[in-house]
């Protein structure tokens, strides 16, 4: 705790006590200024039940506690805006054993989870009009690099990004970045691929520039989009994605598809060698009252797994906790259900039901490759009393393969946010 106390005095600290001759007093840099604590507590366990590898560990179970800080302020008054965005992250193990470590909460010394591991970063953040450059420690949310927030703590980068909306409907993005911290990691490092279920390809492969450019367009009364991206992990790989996202009103139903197209290739010095992907994804769904339906298809081309940034997720249809769906040629279909028990009279109950089947993977074996995943989730927001603004998810999953190990999973998170400003 003494060092989520010191995270939090100096997060705070470097948000009030910046220089007071460049800020007018009367500005926005503290009026619109906010700060938010969470606590999160995090189980997860995950039984190999027929072991696939060299790793012949046959279970993985941990639990930990972290903590989240963020300070972001306002923009000061004038022409061109100037801010500070200040983010802490602490976690600390509360149980975990040479024989059960790896579960991703944790980060690994000699085989054996760490008591604990922090990190603070900030980044500064210009605004002209309606578009805003940020420099420093980040966190995107971007097709080509998805935000993860899979585990106790998120994953951050480090570069520049430009955000851009002078024109109506219209979203404009750009960056750089130069290094990362996983999610179980307080340093940073240079930036890693991962291709399908796999780590990475080759140990030791990693490089110091991710770069990237997108556009969104939303109209018809904001139910059409449609995107643009490129991203480049230099000398390893490129991409490029297309996307089109669109809702329909009938009746009390409405209606909705998302249909994505990914490219991906080889780049530069090819550092991992070829690579030859192309990955499309379609999802279909309808929503009444406090259900919804949906129904997905989803299929890799080419000569190669699904390439994105090591210890990421990413957009496609059919990724899922577990496994991803994404190997050499494989074609996957997925079945979910959602429902919110607010229509019922309970706000702040959810749970989600989904069903995945892949096959047709080329695992380089001589077999084809099948897969198939079946998740169940239960989340509820106290929305009242002392309890509010406590959140409880629970995940059961069972996933089986007959290339790749089979797993049953199970993650208890809870968490609570306290508004600081």
């Amino acid at each position: 705790m003494n060092q989520l106390k010191n995270a939090t005095r100096l997060l705070l600290c470097a948000g009030t006590c910046l220089p007071l001759s460049g800020l007018a007093a009367d500005g926005g840099f503290f009026e619109d200024a906010t700060a938010t604590l969470q606590a999160r507590n995090y189980y997860f366990s995950r039984d190999f039940s027929d072991i696939v590898g060299p790793n012949q560990q046959s279970k993985a179970e941990e639990w930990a506690q972290g903590f989240i800080i963020k300070v972001n302020s306002g923009y000061t008054q004038g022409t061109v805006g100037f801010g500070i965005d200040l983010l802490g992250q602490l976690g600390i193990k509360l149980d975990s054993s040479p024989d059960r470590a790896g579960t991703g909460l944790l980060p690994l010394d000699s085989g054996e989870a760490a008591d604990d591991y922090s990190r603070l970063g900030a980044a500064l953040k210009v605004r002209l009009s309606q578009t805003e450059l940020k420099v420093g420690e980040q966190t995107p949310n971007l097709p080509v690099l998805t935000f993860s927030d899979i585990r106790l703590l998120p994953p951050t980068y480090q570069g520049a990004s430009i955000i851009s909306r002078e024109f109506d409907g219209l979203t404009l993005q750009g960056g750089q970045f130069r290094s990362g911290s996983l999610l179980n990691a307080a340093g940073e490092s240079k930036i890693r691929a991962k291709l399908g279920h796999l780590p990475q390809l080759g140990a030791g492969v990693a490089t110091d520039r991710f770069n990237y450019a997108g556009a969104d367009y939303i109209f018809n009364s904001k139910r059409t989009s449609v995107g643009v991206w490129y991203a480049q992990l230099e000398d390893i790989y490129n991409q490029r994605f297309y996307s089109l996202k669109h809702s329909e009103p009938v009746s009390d139903w409405v209606l909705g598809a998302n249909i994505g197209l990914f490219d991906s290739k080889e780049d530069g010095e090819q550092l991992l060698g070829n690579i030859d992907n192309q990955a499309a994804f379609s999802q279909f769904s309808a929503k009444f009252g406090g259900h919804t339906f949906m129904v997905g298809y989803q299929a890799m081309f080419g000569d190669d797994a699904f390439p994105r940034v090591f210890n990421n997720v990413s957009p496609l249809g059919n990724e899922v906790p577990t496994y991803e769906f994404a190997g050499a040629d494989e074609r996957s279909w997925q079945v979910r259900h959602d429902y919110d028990f607010a229509a019922l009279g309970i706000p702040g109950l959810v749970t989600t039901v989904r069903y995945i089947n892949g096959n047709n993977v080329d695992t380089g074996r001589g077999f084809e490759g099948k897969e198939w995943e079946r998740d169940l989730d239960v989340g509820y927001n106290f929305q009242h009393g002392l309890l509010k603004n406590l959140g409880l998810r629970v995940r059961n999953v069972t996933a089986r393969s007959n290339y790749r190990s089979d797993i049953n999973e199970n993650r208890l998170i809870l968490s609570y946010t306290w508004n600081l400003l």
